[in-house]
């Protein structure tokens, strides 16, 4: 039930990847002999798989360790490309953006964090007024990691397009799940990782838009000039392969996956609808990725109710920040306080979740909110007498 955190590799995708551990090891900058040929055959292959999900071309697609390497890649390359200026993110960004922006500005750039509403969406007039002569650089995300919003991409990219500013989406929780399409949503950079559509861990993919316009990039590390001199170092040839099989996948299966994916979010949200104290959805009702549910139970501790829950694989928020002491920036940005935030349990249905799995986790939690409350209740003075009292 964490699938936003990560999510297994498919066997398919484990079996390309294989032979490049063993058989097939060349490095694929070694043109020299067949070994080093053989896996830059399969590196442009993986290109021309991660291009066509996209809906780009191979050359514009860069391999990285992942979409945090690539937001960094974006945000500050194009930032110091271009020497100075104003770049716009939202508050509810995922901190490989937001801490990056700080980043930025502590070297004299200046950031706007555009505010939300209660189910997470920016105001369009908001991003437009905040777009000034200064401004180089839109970066919003596809979907909210947290509550699973999702920005309208194409209506983001035309404000952009006619204001000639570039626009970075990070679109680690979208691709594979959701039509991303670069052409058609104007955008101009688009960060993802393999892991969170089936692919493996330490690898994912920048892409970056070589025509109208033309996006330059400054490297952020130096070396041996691989990919076209952007993003130097040895490529992760088994890892690519790996993102390539999982590109061609989704393309494949991605719109049937997301129509069973709403019918289970759809059933898990009713089976713990006994438990729901009114209006605890976290996110939009309907523009959200198809197996993300967001729940607030409230006048119950979330730390609580998942140490209830052993065996089943959830989390309170976004798993690189499940170890902060700190309630949700996303939540708190939404305008929610730090009880609900408390209370909030994040669900990630995936690929091979299935019923039997809803049905047994929806009925679990609900028992263990329940217990809780009545707990809560018969902890709660008495007739002046308060029975967590020591006599």
């Amino acid at each position: 039930m964490d699938n936003l955190a990560t999510t297994p590799v498919d066997r398919r995708v484990l079996d390309a990847m294989l032979p490049y551990f063993s058989e097939q090891f060349g490095n694929a900058s070694s043109a020299t002999h067949a070994l080093g040929n053989d896996a830059a055959i399969a590196v442009a292959q993986a290109r021309c798989q991660v291009a066509a999900l996209l809906n780009a071309r191979d050359r514009e697609i860069l391999f990285t360790s992942g979409a945090t390497e690539a937001n960094n890649l974006a945000l500050k390359g194009v930032a110091e490309q271009v020497g100075g200026g104003h770049i716009i993110t939202a508050k509810t960004e995922h901190k490989a953006v937001l801490d990056t922006c700080k980043s930025l500005e502590r070297r004299g750039f200046s950031a706007t964090y555009l505010d939300v509403d209660r189910h997470g969406c920016i105001d369009i007039d908001a991003l437009e007024r905040a777009i000034s002569d200064e401004t180089i650089l839109v970066s919003l995300m596809a979907a909210n990691n947290e509550v699973g919003t999702l920005h309208p991409l194409e209506a983001i990219g035309a404000l952009c397009k006619a204001r000639g500013v570039l626009f970075h989406c990070d679109a680690a929780q979208a691709v594979g799940k959701i039509e991303i399409d670069v052409e058609a949503q104007g955008i101009d950079l688009l960060s993802l990782s393999a892991h969170k559509f089936y692919g493996p861990k330490g690898v994912g993919a920048l892409y970056v838009r070589s025509r109208s316009p033309r996006v330059r990039l400054c490297p952020q590390q130096d070396g041996g000039g691989q990919e076209r001199g952007w993003r130097a170092g040895t490529l992760n040839v088994p890892g690519i392969v790996g993102l390539g099989m999982a590109c061609q996948l989704a393309a494949a299966e991605w719109p049937s996956e997301a129509e069973r994916l709403i019918a289970l979010r759809c059933r898990l949200r009713a089976g713990l609808s006994r438990v729901l104290l009114g209006d605890e959805l976290n996110g939009h009702e309907s523009r959200r990725l198809p197996g993300h549910l967001s729940l607030s139970f409230g006048r119950i501790d979330g730390a609580e109710l998942l140490a209830k829950l052993r065996g089943i694989a959830l989390s309170l928020g976004a798993a690189c920040s499940s170890d902060s002491p700190t309630p949700s920036h996303v939540l708190a940005a939404m305008g929610f306080d730090d009880m609900r935030a408390r209370s909030t349990l994040r669900f990630g249905l995936g690929r091979f979740t299935t019923e039997r799995e809803v049905d047994c986790v929806a009925e679990r939690v609900a028992a263990a909110v329940e217990h809780l409350r009545g707990a809560d209740l018969d902890l709660r003075p008495s007739n002046g007498v308060d029975k967590t009292a020591v006599v």
